[in-house]
């Protein structure tokens, strides 16, 4: 009956009646909206994408082939549209050699390399020993505060109870252990 409705509706259609093409619509608004909806996932783009659809059949509906069911030919048209909508919402890519037109200006782009290059991690591990060195230079009631401060991460009160010391001692000698180490590593802290 449905196939019945349909084909007359879609006839009359084709010769021109508007009337029949709004009851078509009004026919499969939901379905056609709940395809849709279910590829976008967004209310907006789904309604503006449902409509675009109906005016696409609208503008071929003379080409429908009458033997097949109308629904199967809006469906298809309408996730078509779907397609289309996520062909043109790619992201355009750009060369990463290619300057940027800004303003009147052109700049020329510039990455950061991701992998550190061979001369910053020597520059580092240089660092790290003069640091370590550092520390093992100072006087061990501040060497032991400082590593176990910084090293092994450990609280203020956690230290004191440790070292069986009042927690302004504790606090005192991390503060002139780092004043210490400041005067000695004044050349690589810049």
């Amino acid at each position: 009956m449905k196939k019945r409705i349909d084909g007359d509706l879609v006839k009359r259609a084709k010769s021109g009646d508007q009337k029949a093409y709004d009851q078509l619509v009004l026919l499969y608004k939901n379905a056609v909206f709940g395809i849709i909806f279910k590829m976008v996932n967004n209310k907006q783009e789904a309604e503006d994408l449902t409509q675009e659809a109906f005016i696409k059949a609208y503008h071929s509906i003379n080409s429908f082939n009458e033997e097949y069911a109308f629904s199967t030919w809006l469906f298809k048209i309408a996730t078509n549209n779907c397609i289309d909508f996520f062909r043109k919402r790619k992201l355009k890519t750009y060369s990463m050699d290619r300057t940027i037109k800004y303003k009147e200006d052109e700049v020329q782009q510039e990455y950061a390399d991701p992998q550190p290059d061979a001369e910053r991690v020597i520059i580092a591990s240089e660092k790290s020993k003069k640091i370590s060195d550092a520390i093992n230079l100072l006087p061990e009631k501040y060497r032991v505060a400082i590593i176990l401060r910084h090293q092994e991460e450990k609280s203020y009160d956690e230290i004191a109870e440790e070292l069986n010391l009042p927690l302004g001692t504790v606090k005192a000698r991390i503060f002139r252990a780092r004043e210490m180490l400041k005067k000695s590593l004044k050349d690589i802290i810049t």
